[in-house]
């Protein structure tokens, strides 16, 4: 199992992953400059966790990208984005695609804006509002750092997914337990070891809709 375990091994690997080159690499770098300056005026990320950005941010982000195909149709949608991981830079490395960044709070829709202009991702979407006011669309990869536990989350986004669609949900320690617990749902998720984190998981797969838990039957 491959650990990264540092911000040098973290550069290192975004570095050989297909299709990064130096003007993605640039476009990252540009990126946590604007987020540590950013930080000093509003709380998006803690100050620790800037000592070693590239690892916990940068590329804890960007390994999402190793579970789906360069091919995969957009759009990419990333519930509560927030500081703007990971959909800040799966953007970043993937400017081609259609990435809509799904966020509630005034001052985190003002940065993700800011952010997306200055590094020129024109097909960034900022939602500016609350995921139960959204009207549905069909996302092709819905991404969701730390915004709710499993059964929640697809409560309140399922709506988006088709049996096509796949989900793409870092979890930390909690990965396992959460798919093991979830009820009400067909779906096929299973859990991949964190390139950042070893007892982290990050939970991959697809829903095909709610299930009766009594009958067995989708509806």
């Amino acid at each position: 199992m491959t650990v990264l375990t540092s911000d040098d091994a973290a550069r290192g690997w975004l570095a050989s992953q297909p299709g990064v080159d130096a003007v993605a690499m640039a476009r990252l770098e540009r990126l946590v400059a604007l987020l540590i300056d950013e930080n000093t005026r509003q709380n998006l990320v803690s100050a620790g966790s800037l000592e070693h950005v590239w690892l916990r941010h940068i590329a804890d982000s960007a390994q999402l990208l190793v579970h789906v195909s360069h091919e995969t149709p957009g759009p990419w949608v990333d519930l509560g984005s927030g500081a703007g991981f990971p959909g800040l830079v799966i953007a970043a490395l993937r400017p081609e695609c259609e990435v809509v960044l799904v966020e509630s709070r005034t001052r985190r829709i003002e940065w993700l804006t800011r952010a997306a202009g200055a590094l020129g991702l024109d097909r960034v979407k900022v939602a500016g509002a609350r995921l139960e006011t959204i009207e549905p669309f069909r996302a092709g990869v819905i991404s969701a750092r730390a915004f709710a536990p499993l059964d929640r989350l697809l409560d309140l986004s399922a709506r988006f997914s088709t049996s096509d669609t796949i989900w793409l949900l870092p979890k930390g320690r909690s990965a396992r337990d959460e798919v093991t617990q979830l009820q009400g749902w067909s779906h096929t998720f299973h859990v991949e070891h964190s390139l950042t984190d070893a007892e982290a998981g990050v939970i991959v797969g697809q829903v095909s809709g709610r299930v009766s838990v009594k009958k067995g039957r989708k509806r």
